[in-house]
């Protein structure tokens, strides 16, 4: 099972200057190593090595860490990638007044996001006890998934600590992870479910 792919940044335009074009070499590389990255993990390498990762891109290791300063680096070239084509909708205004609705809209979002970047959120997760980085992501993200939450939410629905605790675990990505994966559901049944959890904990 895969997400949608999430494609990378095009290199810069072509440069008749002999350093430019240097750089540009360096950057059609460092566009080939990210794309190799996103290809492996998209083909279920959860957890590419550097060796790995250069022979798809058909470079050599060593220019994969001269690029990159370190795996880090790379996974971080990628999450700059993946933040750019999602922020737009995780912060889109919403289009209804009424806050169950407003909250029915952020489910679709999530299951919109979160499968766009399953397989690349899967690997993280995986690499993220190896990797200082990752796990400050892993922290980062599920802070940006709460508080946004928590702004959707009216004033008395946002200080009960034990909904917004629940609310926040069920429209998670490891959630979404154990429904489309664990469960084998498809996107939209995943989304179903995860809209009707939310629909029972607000209808306490």
């Amino acid at each position: 099972m895969t997400g949608s792919k999430i494609t990378p940044f095009p290199g810069p335009p072509a440069n008749d200057d002999p350093s430019d074009g240097r750089r540009q070499r360096s950057e059609r590389s460092r566009t080939q190593i990210v794309e190799a990255l996103f290809a492996l993990i998209r083909e279920g390498d959860m957890n590419p090595s550097a060796a790995r990762v250069a022979e798809r891109a058909a470079v050599g290791q060593r220019t994969v860490f001269r690029l990159f300063e370190d795996m880090d680096s790379l996974f971080g070239e990628m999450a700059e990638q993946i933040q750019a084509e999602i922020m737009p909708i995780v912060l889109a205004p919403y289009t209804a007044t009424d806050w169950k609705e407003r909250l029915g809209e952020m489910v679709r979002r999530r299951a919109d996001v979160y499968e766009r970047i399953f397989p690349v959120r899967v690997s993280a997760n995986l690499r993220r006890f190896q990797s200082r980085f990752l796990m400050d992501e892993y922290r980062r993200n599920l802070i940006l998934e709460r508080e946004s939450l928590k702004a959707v939410l009216p004033a008395d629905r946002a200080s009960d600590k034990q909904l917004v605790a629940a609310l926040d675990v069920v429209t998670g990505f490891q959630a979404w992870r154990r429904l489309r994966q664990d469960q084998g559901l498809s996107a939209q049944e995943a989304e179903a479910v995860m809209q009707f959890m939310v629909d029972q904990l607000i209808a306490t």
